[in-house]
């Protein structure tokens, strides 16, 4: 299999407008109920775009991607996992993973988690160099456009 940036960064290019800039791309898992699946973001100046990717290896389009703007987010909160619990791996997780979970203005709930891809020891197992930018640029975006 090829690596994640081989990979991610055409797929996330393929989600974006003519004209419109990427400034970084992660891969992370959405929860909803008891369901999970794999989803690409795709961060641009003006929005984030959430598309759910098929079951496989191959990074393929499952339905229509989400687009939020600054004015379709009512609110979004990120915290690492495992922060609620007193067992050991708790400090390894909050520093390795980040759980994101935005609400919209059209009231549906999202719950992303995705890895940081830093580290000496996890880095290149969670997604490395491209997830970790990605997730600085998924970062610095709802910063600038926080309300």
């Amino acid at each position: 299999m090829a690596d994640l940036a081989s990979e991610l960064h055409p797929f996330a290019e393929s989600l974006l407008e003519p004209g419109e800039e990427l400034l970084g791309a992660c891969v992370a898992s959405q929860q909803r109920r008891f369901k999970g699946w794999m989803v690409a973001v795709a961060v641009t100046p003006e929005r984030i775009v959430i598309q759910r990717m098929a079951k496989g290896r191959e990074f393929k389009a499952d339905g229509e991607p989400m687009s939020l703007r600054p004015e379709d987010i009512a609110s979004a909160r990120a915290g690492g996992a495992g922060t609620w619990g007193a067992s050991p791996t708790s400090e390894i997780m909050e520093r390795t993973t980040i759980d994101l979970k935005i609400r919209t203005t059209a009231g549906e709930k999202l719950r992303l988690m995705m890895m940081r891809g830093e580290g000496k020891v996890v880095g290149n197992l969670g997604g490395g160099e491209i997830q970790s930018a990605g997730v600085q640029a998924l970062a610095e975006w709802f910063e600038r456009n926080a309300a």
